[in-house]
């Protein structure tokens, strides 16, 4: 079972972001606690969950490539690396819940069930890009999915979930729902989560808060901003339940998202899991990476979410190389599709720059 107390904890995170002493990092460490049995899940739950993971990472792949070739502009911050958060929690969401993300929110939109192709149409600017092409690679938005955005200021969208949670408590058509709040360790160190934090224990309300902590706000290592980097610790302020888990385990993440949700949902208070995990690549297109060394990202590169789970599958009898084959190939036949529609896709016409910008329209 997860942690019900802020004082019980599974693991201390990287003070550096390197490894701990013996070469292991955190995640690596705190694995055998959460290695569930792939068994236990069954085949087709095991697949399914490889199949979220490489929509996630080809989808990703070409972003990047279309970026270097200039169809995608602005800001780009890639997930690689991470999906095994977005693959083990999403799955535990109902149609009814409220979800919101950071600027890095590619992986969690498509899990939501945001079309691919509308994610990328809002990629290049299109019309038909989810958010109408006016919010980009930080700004996806679907209000069909409940996917409640992407945000590109840190922390942004804490206070947007504690609000969500007021209204679902408040109105009877709504009552169950819970919002499931995704954010990087570096929003720790902002005035609003505190604020929000502090709000929704106070006010009992239902938000699941998810902190995906690759040990890195921006190119700021945790112990540079935090002199406290065992985050569950916080908690304590906040009479909050919480637990710490190997975010790179998509098992793991799916098993602890599962108890924590459904105890939010029970008991209508909030819970707050911090999952290690950790970005393959550079914080955003832009960023030089000159924070951290080569060797580094190389040695989590190991504990990778996808590889590792594909080859406990394989060991367990459960996949074979014709199961990963078939799925990737469907992976980036989406992605192929997804960058067809998008290169189909329409500009808006200047005379509608301003709608909905100015008052007057």
């Amino acid at each position: 079972m997860i942690a019900t107390t802020a004082t019980t904890t599974t693991a201390t995170p990287s003070t550096t972001g390197t490894p701990a002493p013996g070469g292991d990092t955190p995640a690596a460490q705190d694995l055998h606690r959460y290695a569930i049995d792939p068994a236990a899940h069954g085949r087709e739950f095991c697949l399914a969950r490889v199949a979220d993971m490489l929509r996630i990472r080809r989808m990703e792949e070409r972003c990047a490539q279309l970026y270097g070739e200039g169809k995608i502009r602005g800001f780009l911050h890639l997930y690689i690396g991470e999906e095994a958060v977005a693959a083990g929690v999403m799955p535990n969401l109902g149609p009814e819940d409220n979800v919101l993300a950071t600027y890095r929110e590619h992986g969690h939109a498509l899990l939501r069930g945001v079309p691919m192709k509308a994610i990328m149409a809002e990629m290049y600017g299109k019309r038909e890009g989810c958010s109408r092409g006016r919010g980009g690679s930080m700004h996806l938005f679907d209000r069909e999915a409940r996917f409640c955005g992407g945000n590109g200021i840190v922390g942004g969208g804490l206070p947007l979930a504690v609000g969500l949670a007021l209204a679902d408590v408040t109105l009877p058509q709504r009552q169950g729902a819970v919002t499931a709040c995704f954010f990087g360790e570096g929003a720790v160190a902002e005035g609003a989560f505190h604020e929000s934090m502090n709000l929704a224990a106070l006010w009992r309300l239902p938000v699941l808060f998810v902190c995906e902590n690759n040990l890195y706000a921006m190119g700021t290592a945790l112990s540079r901003s935090e002199a406290q980097i065992d985050l569950t610790k916080k908690l304590a302020g906040y009479d909050m339940a919480g637990a710490q888990v190997n975010g790179m385990n998509v098992l793991a993440v799916h098993d602890a998202a599962r108890q924590a949700i459904e105890r939010v949902r029970a008991t209508r208070a909030p819970f707050f899991l911090e999952l290690h995990t950790y970005r393959f690549r550079a914080h955003s297109m832009f960023d030089a990476e000159l924070y951290r060394d080569k060797a580094e990202v190389e040695r989590w590169k190991t504990h990778g979410p996808i590889h590792g789970f594909t080859a406990r599958l394989k060991a367990a009898g459960l996949m074979d190389e014709a199961d990963f084959q078939r799925l990737d190939a469907q992976a980036l036949a989406e992605v192929d599709a997804a960058v067809a529609f998008a290169e189909a896709g329409t500009w808006e016409p200047e005379a509608e720059l301003t709608r909905e910008v100015t008052a007057a329209r």
